[in-house]
């Protein structure tokens, strides 16, 4: 398969690439005169294949960089029950916490770099990169305790003794895992918001690769154990990162990377203020069931219900990447047509991509409701876990469903810059109604981790969805790609 978005084949897709050329401003007549000569099925198949075309490439991508930690988690559960426990709550606390705040940050480049693309700022786009290099290396430093005392931290959350020390020897062997955050996550979006997104896939391709093979070398081969299956993660997401920065350095982004530059240095207030706002409202997002696996930790037989939570979130997770491939695209396309002017394709462009999801989020609830007793086994061979997780099966099936909406609004937001507001309302209904809920349904009537996740999803999620879903409904999108024009050309002025 080539790389349809190197130099010599950019010719080859000018469906994206020129698409924020063709189109005038909404307000422009000629353009509401086009859109009713073209049918709805002309404009949805138009559509579809200018999303697919990066969310096709961000599925792999992601599938394959979630399925490393799959792997780590399977080979660790196969080890025993402790070891699972262990390394889930790794993946899930400490590198959770962690890989939300920095995700969350380097989304700020989906605001910065779609909209400039889309204005044709193009030399911005790699300033932008390597300001948030700059910051998010400062992050990683300040979040590295989280990782050296990774263990009393976890017994002071009330996780049983012999989990949380285990634990903190998995969390000192992942901190080169931690670094690589702070690189992969900035190249990731920055080559899609120009719609690179086949090198993407490539390069999650090669690590993948390399994941399997260094895991059979250092578990298999060496019988490192529980360290070895940790290990394996930083040799596959530092290929991540050299294969992206390679492709960014060595031509394949000609426009847009003219060098390293002192500008990256400056204005960075501006983007430390939008980076925090993004990091806020994602964290919120992808800390809120990671305090439900917290939550479940200070119940009685805690280990099997962590073993049973902890294969379901990693099952959901694992299905999450599809929606979070269309969060990505649906960013994206709105950034690149807000930047260009275009607030009624923006507007168009959300409505497909939540279609298309919640599509493809009805199936797998249907197969996750047929398939309930069978989930479990690539993780373990425990009864007591497998019965578990078949009993916690009608749940992971709606939160795959509510999956389907939630993310591709959150991108929404993301392409639109509306992150600090939104980081509000995350605030305010998975902590404020979502929590409490949970905690109560859990404890006050004695419903275990099923009380805990279904007041969780339905009195957190389920109120979120809503309330973005009015928002994005009721938006002005004409005001909003006034607004971006101007953001963009107010960033792309701040040395």
């Amino acid at each position: 398969m080539p790389i349809l978005n190197s130099p010599e084949n950019a010719e080859k897709v000018p469906l994206l690439q020129d698409s924020t050329e063709r189109r005038e401003p909404d307000g422009d007549k000629e353009e509401e005169g086009e859109e009713g000569d073209q049918s709805l099925a002309r404009r949805v198949w138009v559509e579809s294949k200018m999303l697919w075309h990066i969310v096709g490439p961000s599925i792999f991508s992601r599938v394959a960089s979630y399925t490393m930690f799959v792997i780590t988690q399977a080979f660790a559960g196969h080890l025993g029950d402790l070891e699972l426990a262990a390394v889930a709550l790794t993946n899930n606390l400490i590198i959770g916490l962690d890989f939300g705040l920095l995700l969350g940050m380097a989304s700020a480049l989906e605001t910065l770099c779609g909209q400039a693309f889309g204005a044709k700022k193009h030399y911005m786009l790699g300033v932008y990169l390597q300001r948030s290099w700059i910051v998010l290396f400062l992050c990683c430093i300040l979040l590295l305790p989280l990782y050296l005392f990774a263990s009393p931290f976890l017994k002071l959350l009330g996780q049983p003794h012999d989990i949380a020390e285990l634990s903190g020897v998995v969390s000192l062997v992942m901190i080169p895992l931690h670094f690589s955050f702070a690189f992969q996550f900035p190249l990731q979006r920055f080559l899609q918001s120009q719609l690179k997104t086949a090198a993407i896939a490539w390069v999650s391709l090669g690590a993948f690769v390399v994941h399997v093979l260094i895991s059979w070398l250092l578990v298999y081969r060496l019988h490192l154990g529980v360290v070895g299956t940790a290990m394996t993660l930083n040799f596959s997401w530092w290929v991540l990162v050299l294969g992206m920065f390679s492709y960014t350095v060595c031509g394949g982004c000609p426009l847009t990377w003219t060098g390293f530059s002192t500008e990256a240095f400056s204005g960075l207030w501006e983007f430390v203020r939008l980076s925090a706002a993004s990091g806020l409202m994602l964290c919120l997002e992808n800390w809120y069931y990671k305090i439900l696996i917290l939550m479940t930790g200070n119940l009685e037989n805690a280990k099997i219900a962590v073993d049973a939570l902890s294969i379901c979130m990693t099952i959901n997770g694992w299905e999450l990447m599809i929606p979070l491939a269309f969060f990505a695209a649906t960013g994206v396309r709105v950034a690149n047509e807000l930047g260009a002017g275009n607030g009624k394709a923006a507007k168009f462009a959300t409505a497909v991509s939540v279609a298309t999801s919640v599509a493809i989020g009805l199936v797998f609830w249907l197969l996750i409701m047929f398939s309930h007793d069978k989930l479990a086994l690539i993780f373990t061979t425990s009864r007591p876990v497998l019965e578990a997780v078949s009993r916690l099966s009608v749940l992971l099936a709606f939160t795959i469903l509510l999956n389907s909406v939630q993310p591709i609004l959150s991108g929404v937001a993301i392409g639109s810059g509306w992150q600090s507001y939104v980081a509000y309302i995350n605030l305010g209904c998975y902590y404020l109604v979502g929590v409490p809920l949970g905690f109560l349904m859990g404890w006050g009537f004695h419903q275990g981790v099923m009380g805990i996740w279904a007041g969780m999803i339905f009195g957190g999620t389920a109120v979120q969805t809503l309330i973005l879903a009015i928002i994005v409904w009721r938006c002005d999108w004409n005001k909003e790609a006034q607004k971006a024009r101007i953001h963009v050309n107010k960033w792309a002025d701040t040395k």
